[in-house]
């Protein structure tokens, strides 16, 4: 059984926040979704999509509450959480819809609230008053999430499984001036600063290579070592993992002590934090994946992928709050993974993506024995930046996506200047799962079905006099909003 996260301490600090929460929401009823995601896989073209379609009235025909006509009007108030930065929306949808550009990545936390005002379903709660809903959303890095699992482990461990993954086949090359380094340094030794920041330096030099898109690997802690913000020099981050440490305890004032003091400083002044004063607050929570970016990286990117959500799963608070229980402490009652980029395969291709990835969540539940939460599946693009068209190739209709390729593409030898349209084949998924992953297992050196993943423009949406015609257009994000708001605007 894996350590708690949290103290007695921390469950009391928990349970009086929970407290001051649900308060708050029998005055205005109140759900908090969190959003992250792992590395570019869209968390901030998400939330701007779903907020430009309910303000817009967007196309959503699987919205049950939108289709329906149920949905009076939702707008942007105040955030009620004046510590944490907003998210900047207005900025995100200008970028999208006016340069036609990628909004910036998610760096740090961020928060917005959206009202929604609606009609009940139930023709009792009509009765009574108008529905409104305050939607809080909450954005932060994939890469802080996965920290919360190092809340149950201590140096020892964080170091034995940092240095095993960093001596796997998909790794070892890139950890290999680490390593060296690591091995050449005596952890008995007495403390030394200069040591100490190499060793970092060189740890985090190996993570962000990991991360780089031809390996697309995913677990990646300790995540604060690729995006530090003010705590870039500190000790809290001038660590790094030790390799086949001795069981005994190390010397006072040795460099091994002084390397787990400051683990020990991560976990309490950057990672328990976080974990007690955001995740702990949520209600549904929706985890984006780019799954074909692994998948074209190749073997080891797909078993990194499946870990890191194996790790996200642990993390959560799952399952459903009794009434009394859910005064005191809340629990994490829907959680969404969904991948994304389905505008850069044919629809044909989408149901496919979508099985593969629910194998792959069931795989990593199955590490964990996890259990209670309510866990789904989607397939989605939040932003649609393809159409699709057809082509006839030996006597068959070959399923093509139309897009506007970014500036420095390069296709087949073509280099794109980022204003002209083409049509490119993104390959085929399989059809059965399960065949995928005999072929993942069968060998290390087995050759995945390859994609054909190429980084378009956003979509150009056409204006009027009255401003935008159409909302940014979408794939199967009605579906997602359904799962994650449904049942709170029924």
């Amino acid at each position: 059984m894996s350590p708690p996260l949290t103290s007695l301490a921390d469950e009391a600090r928990i349970a009086l926040d929970t407290i001051a929460d649900r308060a708050g929401s029998l005055v205005q009823p109140t759900l908090r979704l969190g959003v992250t995601g792992l590395s570019r896989a869209g968390k901030t073209v998400f939330i701007t999509s779903l907020v430009h379609n309910l303000i817009h009235s967007g196309r959503m025909p699987m919205f049950a509450a939108a289709h329906s006509g149920r949905i009076a009007r939702a707008w942007l108030e105040p955030q009620p959480d004046d510590a944490v930065p907003r998210f900047q929306y207005e900025d995100h949808v200008a970028r999208l819809i006016n340069d036609r550009v990628w909004p910036d990545s998610t760096r740090a936390i961020s928060e917005l609230r959206l009202v929604i005002e609606y009609e009940s379903a139930s023709g009792w709660n009509r009765l009574f008053s108008g529905g409104r809903l305050c939607l809080d959303i909450v954005d932060y890095p994939g890469e802080w999430l996965l920290d919360l699992p190092l809340l149950g482990q201590d140096f020892r461990e964080f170091a034995a499984r940092a240095v095993e993954l960093a001596r796997s086949p998909a790794r070892s090359d890139l950890a290999g001036p680490w390593l060296a380094k690591a091995a050449s340094v005596d952890p008995k030794a007495p403390a030394s600063e200069t040591t100490a920041r190499e060793l970092a330096a060189l740890f985090t030099d190996y993570l962000r290579a990991c991360k780089a898109d031809d390996r697309a690997l995913s677990t990646l802690p300790p995540g604060r070592f690729l995006m530090p913000g003010d705590l870039d020099g500190s000790p809290a981050l001038t660590f790094a993992p030790l390799p086949d440490l001795p069981e005994a305890a190390p010397p006072r004032g040795s460099l091994q002590a002084m390397m787990e003091r400051r683990f020990e400083s991560y976990k309490s002044v950057v990672v328990k934090p976080f974990f007690r004063e955001h995740v702990t607050r949520l209600d549904r929570q929706i985890v984006l994946i780019d799954a074909m970016q692994a998948m074209n990286a190749g073997r080891e990117a797909v078993m990194d992928l499946e870990r890191a959500l194996s790790d996200v799963l642990m993390s959560f608070r799952p399952g459903r709050a009794g009434l009394l229980s859910g005064l005191f402490s809340r629990r994490i009652d829907k959680v969404l993974i969904a991948a994304t980029k389905a505008d850069h395969l044919h629809h044909e291709s989408h149901d496919r993506l979508e099985a593969l990835v629910r194998r792959i969540v069931e795989r990593a539940a199955l590490r964990i024995g996890s259990s209670g939460a309510d866990i789904e599946v989607i397939a989605m693009a939040a932003v649609r930046a393809t159409r699709e068209a057809t082509s006839r190739h030996e006597g068959e209709d070959l399923g093509l996506i139309v897009g506007t390729p970014l500036e420095g593409e390069r296709i087949d030898g073509r280099l794109f200047d980022g204003n002209s349209q083409t049509a490119i084949f993104p390959g085929d998924l399989p059809a059965n799962p399960e065949s995928f992953f005999k072929l993942l297992e069968s060998s290390p050196q087995a050759s995945l079905p390859e994609i054909n993943v190429v980084r378009f423009r956003p979509p150009l949406i056409e204006h009027g006099e009255g401003g935008i015609k159409l909302s940014l257009p979408h794939i199967r994000l009605d579906r997602a909003m359904d799962y994650l708001l449904g049942d709170r605007l029924a």
